[in-house]
């Protein structure tokens, strides 16, 4: 579904479930001023559609035990399909990388990785991300503070 096939109704469901996707289909219709059968069936379009991919709980990273966040910005030895898709096959399999990008410009990747304490990552890096197939450069940047943190997409500011 592409964004230009997405009414202001649509729009406005989708803002209201980034807040709480936890609202029943009848709290959602109200806010939308539809009544709950239509505005089922939008949602339902939104979901097998794969506009929304899910529903999740946000945890608080700090409380759950992971008081590192980094971000690691990795470089490969070579730009050869073999090479980027064994990189990107291993690093879907390790569940401390939260993301991870292909990028421009100096660096070809660009991981969000989390960790219990400095320890813990430097074992992921010195044992782990150190031995994936490619690598040739790391380079760490630790997060001191987050200052914002948000998956929601801005329909306010969109044109």
């Amino acid at each position: 579904m592409k964004d230009h096939e997405l009414d202001e109704v649509d729009r406005k469901i989708l803002s209201i479930v980034q807040d709480n996707g936890r609202l029943t289909n009848a709290e959602l219709a109200e806010r939308v001023s539809l009544s709950a059968s239509p505005c089922w069936k939008r949602l339902r379009r939104l979901e097998t559609t794969g506009v929304i991919r899910g529903y999740q709980a946000v945890l608080d990273r700090q409380l759950m035990g992971f008081g590192v966040m980094a971000f690691v910005n990795i470089s490969l030895t070579d730009h050869g399909e073999r090479t980027c898709r064994q990189f990107e096959a291993a690093i879907t399999t390790m569940p401390e990388v939260v993301s991870c990008h292909n990028t421009t410009g100096q660096h070809d990747y660009l991981l969000h990785v989390i960790a219990a304490d400095f320890n813990t990552y430097s074992m992921l890096v010195l044992n782990r991300l150190r031995a994936l197939p490619g690598v040739k450069e790391i380079l760490s940047s630790l997060s001191m503070r987050e200052l914002k943190h948000s998956s929601k997409l801005p329909f306010a500011t969109r044109r």
